[in-house]
């Protein structure tokens, strides 16, 4: 008898400014995917957050595209203790019924309402087996002004930096005093794929800057310029057994007219960065970035996967951020640096499938009622 094919959701779009990034991360995660040993049913999570049934073939094909999010699909709800069952709520012609149960979800989402620790609390309750971090690792990688905390206490090295909100503003004269620069980078705490970034060289600019962040968060970071400066990327890796590696290092090199590797350059113009695998960095430059990544990934909680993201100035590394659903689209450095380093696209959705699995048979061996 052939053995059972595993049964796995890849959860995308989702209730974020990252939305279309994720339909085009979950496509290229559907292509990945041995067909031979999975079976994937794609679930989308509309803007307005409801969870629909996809058609696995839409947007998936050799040809790449994005998975879309039919307008009237199955809506699904996820069964609280229900270790992977779902039951359709409504659509054409349905009735509510229960479908057979997931083994694993992959939760191919971005930014808040999916990343930071949101969806996987709805996976713990479901009881589940899940595919990344858990709940506190996803809130701290997410949280840039509380990752940068943790970091700063563990002694790694980061720019330095304010935290801002409504009720504790900061001005463009504070926050130049505070940091000791008159160029400033001016960003969401919560938010990624560098949505919401701006950077100010004037009061004018820092205001606009506060702005355009505050429409994407309640809290958000001012960090000194260093100039000048390298972007590198090492992508963080955890197998079934716990064992955590590092991937060669990617540099992103922006064009001149982004000025940084902003949303537009990495999405919206072809021609906005060059992506460099492997970064041309000295041997003993890349090996200290890569103990930095793995004591950023232990640091954080997090598990499965993360990308971490530095600046280099000189031979100065400074961790920026640790991204743990980072981008797999067909551009995207995550998997494009564990393509590097000798582990296929296809290999490294085992990995990360069978960490969920097996971490999720240890945490229902745990005890949590008294003898």
């Amino acid at each position: 008898m052939a053995e059972r094919k595993i049964r796995i959701a890849i959860l995308f779009g989702g209730r974020s400014a990252e939305h279309d990034v994720s339909r085009a991360s979950a496509a290229n995660v559907l292509r990945s995917l041995d067909p031979d040993r999975y079976e994937a049913t794609a679930i989308g999570i509309t803007r307005d957050g409801r969870w629909i049934v996809a058609d696995a073939g839409n947007g998936a094909g050799a040809g790449g595209g994005a998975l879309t999010i039919p307008d009237h699909g199955p809506q699904l709800a996820l069964l609280p203790g229900g270790q992977g069952r779902v039951v359709v709520l409504a659509g054409p012609g349905a009735v509510p019924a229960e479908l057979p149960a997931f083994d694993v979800v992959f939760p191919v989402l971005h930014g808040p309402n999916g990343e930071d620790g949101t969806v996987q609390g709805a996976l713990e309750l479901s009881d589940v087996a899940y595919v990344g971090s858990r709940v506190m690792g996803s809130a701290a990688g997410m949280d840039k002004d509380i990752a940068k905390r943790l970091l700063r206490e563990a002694g790694l090295p980061i720019v330095p930096f304010v935290a801002m909100s409504a009720l504790a503003p900061v001005s463009y004269h504070d926050a130049v005093s505070a940091l000791g620069s008159q160029e400033l980078f001016v960003k969401p705490a919560n938010m990624g794929s560098s949505v919401g970034v701006s950077k100010a060289r004037n009061a004018e600019e820092f205001e606009t800057g506060c702005k355009l962040a505050f429409r994407f968060d309640t809290k958000i970071l001012i960090e000194r310029c260093i100039a000048p400066i390298r972007e590198v990327e090492c992508s963080v890796l955890e197998d079934a057994e716990g064992r955590v590696r590092a991937s060669q290092l990617g540099e992103i090199v922006p064009s001149d007219k982004h000025g940084f590797y902003s949303y537009d350059a990495k999405y919206l113009d072809a021609d906005g960065a060059l992506l460099q695998v492997p970064a041309d960095v000295p041997p003993a430059v890349a090996d200290r970035i890569r103990e930095l990544a793995i004591k950023t990934f232990g640091v954080l909680g997090c598990e499965g996967m993360a990308r971490i993201d530095f600046f280099l100035h000189g031979e100065q590394a400074f961790v920026n951020e640790a991204n743990t659903l980072p981008g797999f689209t067909n551009i995207s450095m995550y998997p494009r640096l564990w393509e590097a380093s000798g582990l296929p696209q296809s290999e490294l959705m085992d990995v990360l499938i069978d960490h969920a699995l097996e971490r999720h048979k240890r945490s229902r061996a745990l005890a949590f009622e008294r003898e």
